[in-house]
């Protein structure tokens, strides 16, 4: 466990290594992508509280900024965890971090990967950043393209996104000889381990196709179920961390009590003993990540269109609106029925739900829930849509979303965050059947479950009554 620096009587100092008290900087072999809140507030906290925590250290690199690296390379990457329950609050200094470093040091991160003792990638980069589409095929986009002929060039060369990132970084462990690694996913996209590998794979396969066979021979694509609820850092935080602990954070993470990890891989090369603080290690991790998925983010979700629409800034707020927390009761009856686990641990995690948003003191600010849409949505309602409808039913809570979604792509509510928002916004600006329509429409083509989503006139009738009725 994480120990707290002695707190000093003079003008605080800046939290370092140096500081009597902090954790040794343990060896790195971990390398994480996508350093953020919920990196240190998750991965972070279980390697640090794992029982060999002392032979584990993670190198952390950033996603599409580096004020993470810039905050916390002076700190040794060090950083307080405010853990935020309703009755106080309690610190708790995490070390796991070694090394942090800003995405652009791609020689760094080939140089972790060429050491064989370097056994796990984690991965926090959102959905968007897999740049997967619904078949999960790479998304050939201009950046991708750019970053094939680079590494077709020069496998170290300099690249930029998540697939690439990860293609170099095996090229180089398969040039040093260092072995089988696990990269293992921790974003919110069903089956995500798997998603990886086919991202992966066919960028591989189109820079090399002999380091893709490499890769199936000598990577384990692991998948996991991650769940921590983890609001932005605020001034008052920092401002707490000084008051109450004597030195300066310039990152402290608030986070609530709440955690859990659930994960399937065979981890080759090894890696943490996370079971010891809690994670789980099964053989299927769909049905967690449905339950994840489809009750916690697609609620959230819609919390954050419907309920900022309606006036409110954060997650407790919308909660504690009669209408909003009807949706919600009415989007989890929906997802219920689907989730292949039984009744009473579902009634339970939807009991835990309600009560982890309305804890007022995890500030969990809508403006924050609503980026990538046209990603999340996919992902965290059409599935519980077709369901529904292959069964008979029109799912109110699920119409509710979409709804709220398009009022929201619409101008109301928080401020639109969505890079691959752009196709939407091209036909939400017509009536409301033919916006519904073709809304549905992109959300996905025909399959076995359920007809044309486009041509459901009940579902489309639904989502219509649902844009007047957000308010």
């Amino acid at each position: 466990m994480s120990t707290s620096p002695e707190r000093t009587t003079d003008s605080p100092p800046r939290l370092s290594r140096a500081l009597p008290g902090t954790p040794p900087a343990a060896p790195v072999r971990i390398v994480h992508l996508g350093l953020g809140n919920f990196h240190r507030a998750h991965q972070a906290w279980y390697t640090a509280h794992a029982g060999d925590a002392a032979d584990w250290g993670i190198a952390a690199f950033t996603g599409r900024r580096p004020d993470a690296a810039d905050a916390l390379a002076p700190q040794d990457g060090l950083s307080t965890l405010i853990t935020r329950a309703s009755d106080g609050d309690a610190f708790e200094l995490v070390g796991s971090l070694t090394a942090v470093h800003a995405a652009a040091d791609h020689q760094a991160l080939l140089d972790y990967l060429r050491r064989p003792e370097v056994a796990v990638v984690t991965i926090t980069v959102t959905e968007q950043g897999y740049l997967a589409d619904a078949a999960r095929q790479l998304r050939r986009t201009e950046a991708v393209v750019a970053d094939i002929a680079a590494l077709q060039g020069d496998p170290a060369a300099p690249v930029t996104t998540l697939p690439a990132r990860l293609v170099g970084g095996l090229a180089a462990r398969r040039a040093a000889g260092a072995g089988a690694i696990t990269i293992l996913s921790c974003d919110n996209l069903p089956e995500n381990g798997e998603v990886a590998a086919s991202v992966v794979t066919q960028l591989a396969q189109a820079v090399d196709p002999a380091l893709a066979e490499w890769i199936a021979e000598h990577v384990d694509f692991a998948s996991s179920m991650v769940d921590r609820i983890t609001p932005t850092t605020t001034d008052a935080d920092r401002a707490l961390v000084t008051a109450e602990l004597g030195y300066v954070d310039a990152s402290p993470v608030a986070t609530e009590p709440f955690h859990e990890w659930v994960m399937s891989g065979r981890f080759p090369a090894g890696r943490p003993r996370w079971e010891d603080a809690g994670a789980r290690v099964v053989d299927d991790v769909t049905p967690f990540e449905q339950r994840k998925l489809w009750l916690l983010n697609g609620s959230h979700s819609l919390l954050a269109y419907a309920g900022s629409i309606r006036g409110h800034a954060s997650i407790d707020e919308a909660i504690a609106d009669p209408a909003c927390r009807e949706w919600v009761e009415a989007l989890w009856d929906e997802a219920a029925p689907h989730l292949p686990l039984p009744a009473e641990d579902v009634a339970a995690y939807r009991s835990a739900l309600l009560q982890r948003y309305a804890n007022s003191r995890i500030r969990h600010q809508l403006a924050q829930i609503v980026a990538d849409g046209s990603t999340k949505v996919v992902v965290r309602t059409v599935p519980v849509i077709r369901a529904e409808r292959a069964a008979g039913r029109v799912p109110l809570g699920c119409a509710t979303v979409v709804a709220a979604w398009i009022r929201h792509l619409r101008g109301a509510g928080a401020p639109l965050n969505d890079g691959g928002a752009e196709p939407y916004l091209a036909v939400v600006g017509d009536d409301d059947e033919t916006a519904v329509r073709a809304v549905l429409a992109l959300l996905g083509p025909a399959d076995e479950v359920a007809a044309d989503l486009q041509s459901d006139d009940d579902l489309v009738a639904a989502v219509i009554i649902q844009l007047s009725a957000i308010g």
